[in-house]
C-alpha cells in the first residue's frame, strides 16, 4: 500500500489559520532581540484583521494581559518568547483553539511541543510570514515587500531580506513570504500545498537546506509545479559534500517534480526576475520525444553587446535562432545603409525606437521562441526625451501579443544614465537586466523551466517492460548472507540477485581455493577470469583481484595461488572467501550503473561510464526510483556516455534499449527489496548484442532499517481480475504513465455527450498536458483505476484526488458506452472506496451536472447524498461518508 502522506502538522493545525488569518496575537518578552522588530512590522503592516499583543505595549495593537482574556481565539499566533516559555504559551493558546503559530527564536523541541499541544508552528528560528495581500507582516524584514505574484519559502532570514530587498529596487512584489526555519513542522510541503491552490501565486522560490518529508515535498512540489514556475537553491550542497552527489541527487529530485534548480542567489534573482514577469508560448512534448530547443533572437544597437549575449546563450547550452531568409528581408528597412541582419541583429547606435520595433518584428517570427534587446547609451539619446522616448517604445513593443508574441527580454545598460530607465521599465512589468549575460540568463532559466515542466508530463511510449522478477530467489540470498552474519554480498552473490531480475550475467562459479578454481574453469570452459571475493575489497583490480585471459586449468592454478599470496601479504587484515571463475566476455562498452542511498532523497539511480576508471571519469547522471523505460531512457541521454553508446570511430553502436532495460530492472530491486542500501554494477558490457553484467556488489542494511522512495512505485498489488455481467473479463489496475495513448483512443470512442457531462465543456481531444496529469500521476495523493480488456484498451476509468490538507476526496468516472450496466462503474467506484479507506480518506465528494439522470441515480444507489451547488445553479454536489 502507497506510503499515507500526513494530512496536518500537529493535530489541531488547519493551513487557512496561517495563510489567511483574521486575527492574531504577538506573545512577546521584551527581552527577546527579535520582539521589537516584529511588533512594528505587524502594527505598521496594516492588517485586514483583529491584532491583539500580550506582553508587552505595541501602539496600532490591542492589549490583552493573557491568552485567557482574549476577546476572540485568534486564528495565528507569533511566539516571541524563551525557549522555556514556548510550550506553557502552546497549551494555552490551543485551549483558546489557536492552533497556529510563528516561532521565530530558538525553539530545540519544538516538533514535540506541537505533536504534545496540537499547535502547527513555523520555525524554529523562522523569519516569519508576510501575505501583503491582507496586510500581514508578522517578519523580521527590514523593508516590507510590495504586493504582487511571486513566493518565496526559505529557510534563511538572511536570504529572505536579500531577496525582499533586491526585490523592491525591481519593482517585484510578492503574494507570500514564507519563513519555515528549521522545518519542524510546518515546512516545504505543507507551504507548497498551500500555494499550488492560491491563485495569487504566479511564481514559485525555495530556499533549500533540510527536507524532512521526502516523499511529501516532492509531491507537493510537482502539484505546485505544474501550473507555476518553482525555482531552487540550495546553500550548502557542496561544502556540506564535495564530491557533488547529494547536490546531483537532489537536482534529480527537483527535475523529476519539475522545479528549475538553480546554482545561486545571482540565478535565483536572475530566475525571479525572468519567470514573474514572462512566459514562454506553450510548446506540448511529442510522445516519447523531446521538447525543442528554445530559439533565441538577439537585436541591439550595438554589435559588441549582441555578441556578449550570443556568447552567453551559447555558453549556457542556449540555441539561436536561425532566421529564414524572408524573416531577414523583412529587417533591412530598419538597418543602415548597406548593413547585412543576422542573428544577433545590430541597428546601431542610432537605432532609437527602432530599437523596439525590431524587438517587437523578432517576437512575432515562428522560429524565435524568445528575444533579447540589448541597449547601451547613444550619443543621439544625450537629452533625456530622446533617451525616455526608446525606453517607452521598448514598454509598448514588451506588452504586444501576450500568449502569441515571443517575450522580450530586455537588458538597458548602463547606470548614470539608463539607471532611471531601467527601473521605469521594472515598474511596468518587463524583466529588464543590467548586462546582456544577465538578460541570456533570463532567457535559458525560462529555456530550463519550459523545459524541466514538460520533461516531468512528457507522455511515453505504450510499452510497459515485463519484470517478473525470481523475489523468491533474493529473499534467500539475502538471507543467506545475514544468517553469515554479512551485510555485504559477495560479487557471486549480487550477481545471483542481478540474475533474479532478469539483468544477463556472465556464467560464473564459486572456489575454495586454486584446485577448484582450475576445475571450475574447466567446466566454464576457456577463456576464464579469476576474481578474489573479500567484503573487506571494495576495488579487486587496485590489488591485484583480478586476473583475465586464463586459458588452461594450470593457468587458473598458478594465477589463483599468486593471487592468494599476494593479498595476504599486502591485506592481512582483509576476509577471504574464495575466489570466483567466470567465463570471459568479449571486451564492449563498459558502463556503470548504481543504487546509492541519499540522505535527504533516498534511493537514487546513477548511470555513467564504467571499468577501473569510473570514478575518474566523473560521468555519472542520476534519477530518483521508480523507473520507466522513458525516463531511464532520459538519464543515460544526460550522461556523456551516450554518446559512445550511439558507436564511435571502429566501436559499433551499442543497444541502448537494452541498458534502459538494465536500469529499469535495477530500479524495481529498489522497490522490492528496501533493505538494500547500495547495488553497484561495474562493467557491465553493453554491444550491439544486449548487455552483461560482470561484476556486482551488493550492500545491505541493518536488520529492520528499510529505505523510503522519494516518488511513489507503481502500486502492483492493486492489480486485480473483474468479469463483468455480458462482456467478459476486465482487468482493473491504477493508471500508469504508459496508458497515455490508450486513454486518448478511450476518449475518442466516447460519446460526445458523456464528454460534456464528465468535464463540463465540449472537449475534442484530450491535450498532451491534460493526457499526462490524468496518467501520470502520484500514488500517494490519488489513485485512478483503469478497466482493460484483453487487447489493452480501456474500458473505464474512476479517479479519486485526495485533499492534500484535509480527510476528503474528489471522484470522477467514466465508462464507455458498451460497458455500461456491465457493473464497471460500481466496481471501479467500489475500488476507490477501499483505496480511499486505506489512505484515510473519510468523505468522498464529486460535483455532477442537474441534468445527468443516470449519473444522478448511479451515485444515489452507492449511498451518495445530493443537494444543489450554492455557487452554480445547474450543479449537483454528492457526498458519501466513508
Amino acid at each position: 500500500m502507497p506510503m499515507i502522506i500526513p494530512r496536518s502538522v500537529a493535530p489541531g493545525y488547519q493551513p487557512r489559520a496561517l495563510f489567511r488569518p483574521r486575527s492574531l496575537v504577538l506573545l512577546a518578552d521584551p527581552a527577546q532581540p527579535e520582539a521589537p522588530v516584529l511588533a512594528a512590522n505587524i502594527a505598521s503592516g496594516g492588517f485586514k484583521g483583529s491584532a491583539f499583543v500580550i506582553g508587552m505595549a505595541v501602539p496600532g495593537l490591542t492589549p490583552a494581559e493573557s491568552v485567557e482574556a482574549l476577546p476572540e481565539a485568534p486564528d495565528l499566533a507569533v511566539l516571541c518568547l524563551p525557549p522555556a516559555a514556548l510550550e506553557p504559551a502552546m497549551e494555552a493558546l490551543a485551549r483558546r483553539g489557536c492552533f497556529a503559530a510563528i516561532v521565530p527564536g530558538p525553539a530545540p523541541d519544538l516538533a514535540g511541543i506541537a505533536a504534545r499541544t496540537g499547535v502547527g508552528a513555523l520555525g524554529q528560528g523562522s523569519f516569519g510570514l508576510c501575505i501583503p495581500e491582507i496586510g500581514l507582516n508578522a517578519s523580521l524584514t527590514h523593508i516590507p515587500p510590495a504586493r504582487g505574484r511571486l513566493a518565496l519559502v526559505t529557510q534563511s532570514a538572511a536570504l529572505a531580506r536579500a531577496v525582499l530587498d533586491w526585490a523592491a529596487s525591481e519593482q517585484l512584489g510578492f503574494s507570500h513570504v514564507i519563513g519555515i526555519g528549521g522545518n519542524a513542522t510546518i515546512g516545504f510541503a505543507a507551504s507548497l500545498d498551500w500555494l499550488a491552490r492560491d491563485p495569487g501565486t504566479g511564481a514559485v522560490l525555495l530556499d533549500l537546506r533540510r527536507v524532512r518529508n521526502r516523499r511529501a515535498f516532492v509531491s507537493a512540489a510537482r502539484a505546485t509545479a505544474r501550473t507555476r514556475p518553482v525555482m531552487a537553491i540550495r546553500a550548502g550542497g557542496r561544502s556540506g559534500d564535495a564530491s557533488g552527489l547529494a547536490d546531483a541527487v537532489m537536482e534529480a529530485a527537483l527535475r523529476r517534480a519539475g522545479v528549475l534548480r538553480v546554482s545561486g542567489l545571482e540565478d535565483l534573482l536572475s530566475a525571479a526576475e525572468t519567470l514573474a514577469r514572462v512566459r514562454l508560448r506553450p510548446a506540448a512534448p511529442g510522445r516519447g520525444g523531446t521538447l525543442p530547443a528554445t530559439r533565441i533572437g538577439i537585436v541591439t544597437n550595438g554589435i559588441g553587446l549582441g555578441h556578449l549575449a550570443a556568447d552567453a546563450v551559447v555558453a549556457g547550452g542556449g540555441c539561436l535562432a536561425e532566421l529564414r531568409p524572408e524573416s531577414m528581408a523583412a529587417f533591412h528597412m530598419l538597418l543602415p545603409s548597406g548593413w547585412v541582419p543576422g542573428n544577433p541583429l545590430s541597428l546601431g547606435p542610432a537605432a532609437g525606437p527602432k530599437l523596439a520595433e525590431a524587438a517587437a518584428m523578432l517576437a512575432g517570427l515562428p522560429e524565435v521562441d524568445a528575444v533579447l534587446a540589448l541597449h547601451a547609451p547613444a550619443p543621439g539619446e544625450v537629452p533625456p526625451d530622446a533617451a525616455e522616448a526608446a525606453a517607452e517604445a521598448m514598454i509598448a513593443a514588451a506588452r504586444t501579443g501576450p500568449g502569441r508574441a515571443a517575450p522580450i527580454l530586455v537588458a538597458w545598460i548602463g547606470q548614470a544614465t539608463a539607471g532611471r530607465q531601467r527601473r521605469h521599465m521594472a515598474e511596468a512589468g518587463l524583466a529588464v537586466f543590467a548586462t546582456p549575460e544577465a538578460a541570456a540568463r533570463g532567457a535559458l532559466h525560462l529555456a530550463a523551466d519550459r523545459r524541466n515542466r514538460a520533461a516531468a508530463a512528457e507522455l511515453p511510449s505504450r510499452e510497459v517492460l515485463d519484470l517478473a522478477p525470481d523475489r523468491t530467489a533474493v529473499r534467500r540470498i539475502l538471507a543467506s548472507a545475514r544468517a553469515a552474519g554479512r551485510l555485504a554480498l559477495t560479487a557471486e552473490e549480487a550477481l545471483g540477485v542481478l540474475a533474479a531480475y532478469g539483468i544477463p550475467t556472465v556464467p560464473g562459479r564459486h572456489a575454495e581455493g586454486p584446485a577448484e578454481a582450475a576445475d571450475a574453469a574447466t567446466m566454464l570452459g576457456f577463456p576464464v577470469v579469476l576474481k578474489i571475493l573479500s567484503p573487506d575489497v571494495l576495488h579487486k583490480s587496485d590489488i591485484g583481484g583480478v586476473v583475465a585471459n586464463l586459458a588452461s586449468a594450470a593457468a587458473v592454478r598458478e594465477a589463483a595461488e599468486a593471487m592468494l599470496l599476494r593479498i595476504r601479504t599486502s591485506r592481512p587484515e582483509a576476509r577471504i572467501d574464495g575466489l570466483l571463475v567466470q567465463r570471459q566476455a568479449a571486451r564492449a562498452l563498459e558502463l556503470r550503473l548504481r543504487l546509492g542511498e541519499d540522505s535527504m532523497f533516498g534511493p537514487w539511480i546513477g548511470f555513467g561510464q564504467g571499468g577501473t576508471a569510473a570514478d575518474l571519469a566523473a560521468d555519472e547522471a542520476h534519477d530518483l526510483p521508480p523507473l520507466n523505460l522513458a525516463l531511464a531512457d532520459q538519464l543515460i541521454g544526460r550522461s556523456r556516455t551516450a554518446r559512445l553508446l550511439a558507436g564511435f570511430r571502429d566501436h559499433v553502436p551499442a543497444h541502448r534499449g537494452a541498458v534502459a532495460e538494465a536500469l529499469v530492472r535495477l530500479s524495481q530491486v529498489a522497490v522490492d527489496f528496501p533493505e538494500v542500501a547500495g547495488l553497484t554494477i561495474n562493467p557491465l558490457f553493453a554491444d550491439a548484442q544486449g548487455v552483461l553484467a560482470v561484476d556486482a556488489a551488493l550492500q545491505l542494511r541493518l536488520a529492520g532499517e528499510a529505505s523510503v522512495l522519494a516518488i511513489p512505485p507503481y502500486p502492483a498489488e492493486l492489480e486485480r481480475p473483474f468479469q463483468t455481467r455480458s462482456a467478459g473479463p476486465l482487468a482493473i489496475r491504477p493508471i500508469r504513465p504508459e496508458d497515455a495513448a490508450a486513454l486518448g483512443e478511450m476518449f475518442h470512442r466516447l460519446d460526445p455527450e458523456d464528454i460534456r457531462r464528465r468535464f463540463f465543456s465540449p472537449l475534442r481531444e484530450l491535450s498532451p498536458a491534460l493526457t499526462a496529469r490524468l496518467t501520470q500521476i502520484d500514488y500517494d495523493r490519488e489513485m485512478a483505476f483503469v478497466a482493460c480488456d484483453a487487447t489493452g484498451a480501456i474500458r473505464g476509468v474512476a479517479r479519486l484526488i485526495r485533499d492534500p490538507v484535509g480527510p476528503s476526496a474528489e471522484f470522477a468516472v467514466t465508462v464507455e458506452q458498451a460497458m455500461k450496466h456491465q457493473g464497471v462503474g460500481r466496481h471501479l467506484m467500489e475500488r476507490l472506496f477501499e483505496w480511499g479507506r486505506a489512505m484515510g480518506v473519510m468523505e468522498v465528494a464529486g460535483q455532477v451536472l442537474a441534468e445527468n439522470q443516470p449519473m444522478l441515480g448511479f451515485v444515489r444507489s452507492l449511498g451518495f447524498s445530493l443537494r444543489r451547488s450554492a455557487e452554480e445553479e445547474e450543479v449537483m454536489e454528492a457526498r458519501l461518508a466513508l
